[in-house]
């Protein structure tokens, strides 16, 4: 984002009171603060001031972090710094909320006890199981079922204006591992309030992407004539984006997500999205996966008139 800052003939941007640098400075970007902060030392005082990062955070943030039990931070640039790389729990701990580090857009994960889950509560299909790793109490474990159905709701009113969210179940293999859905196909959906609801088909194995782009087949190579596995080319498949966008991707965290859709959040309404992961036609069993939750977080959003 630009900046046009009109001053008088001899006087130099950095001789304008801090003040006016610092509401200048609080009409770009954290990320533009950031930059700014290095011009000089009268930037950086401008730069990292609470006026400036208060006007980063969003406006109900003291609501939300007082939901919290975390610490509380020393200045308003390290609140927005630790709320984008520390998750806090709010709701009971039934939901986890942090920004976006680039614009400071609102993100939440909704815990399993906060998804419907069919057969939930039957411990012959799914239990609720602690893991240090997770962000939540526990998460579920699928056991084994032969119709899986996930939903989740959130609405709109809690997450940011003029912004393109995404959606995304985080989720991996047990201990045990996965099974039952090496071939089978899950459709995945999401929904807001009035809307059209959008439906696609995807898969929860990571490996059958990689199957698919290499067929592997065996071939006898070396003096010996030994049998070795190498990759040949195989039938035509899809184009590799629309592959990738068929198959989850690892996280940062050491889970994996699969996007179920997106949509635009506008702002000034109070719409609910619901989100939905469902096998329910194949009747096959399947079992081995951790549900963490489903993540909402930002894919694009317009920010002083410019789309990023």
């Amino acid at each position: 984002m630009m900046v046009m800052v009109m001053v008088g003939e001899g006087v130099g941007f950095q001789d304008l009171p801090e003040g006016c640098i610092a509401n200048v400075v609080s009409l770009t970007t954290p990320r533009d603060a950031c930059s700014l902060a290095l011009v000089s030392s009268t930037f950086r005082s401008a730069a990292e001031s609470d006026s400036v990062w208060d006007r980063f955070l969003p406006s109900d943030y003291n609501d939300i972090v007082s939901q919290s039990t975390s610490s509380s931070c020393r200045s308003k640039k390290q609140l927005y710094l630790s709320l984008c790389e520390n998750p806090i729990l709010v709701d009971d701990g039934k939901k986890s909320f942090q920004l976006d580090k680039a614009y400071g857009k609102k993100c939440y994960m909704l815990s399993p006890r906060m998804l419907f889950i069919v057969w939930g509560d039957t411990p012959r299909y799914w239990k609720w199981t602690p893991l240090p790793e997770a962000r939540f109490s526990e998460v579920a474990e699928l056991v084994s079922v032969c119709w899986l159905e996930i939903r989740g709701w959130i609405n709109t009113h809690m997450l940011s204006p003029d912004t393109l969210y995404g959606a995304y179940l985080v989720f991996k293999p047990s201990s045990t591992g996965a099974y039952g859905f090496e071939y089978q196909s899950i459709e995945v959906s999401i929904a807001v309030a009035g809307g059209e609801t959008h439906k696609r088909t995807v898969f929860l194995d990571p490996e059958r992407g990689k199957r698919l782009r290499y067929q592997i087949v065996p071939r006898r190579v070396g003096i010996f004539n030994r049998t070795r596995m190498v990759a040949a080319a195989g039938p035509p498949q899809p184009p590799r984006d629309n592959l990738d966008d068929q198959y989850p991707k690892d996280r940062k965290d050491g889970w994996l997500e699969m996007e179920l859709g997106q949509f635009f959040c506008e702002g000034g309404e109070d719409k609910e999205v619901e989100m939905g992961v469902y096998e329910i036609k194949g009747g096959d069993w399947k079992g081995g996966l951790l549900v963490q939750g489903i993540e909402v977080r930002p894919k694009q959003c317009v920010h002083a008139n410019n789309t990023i």
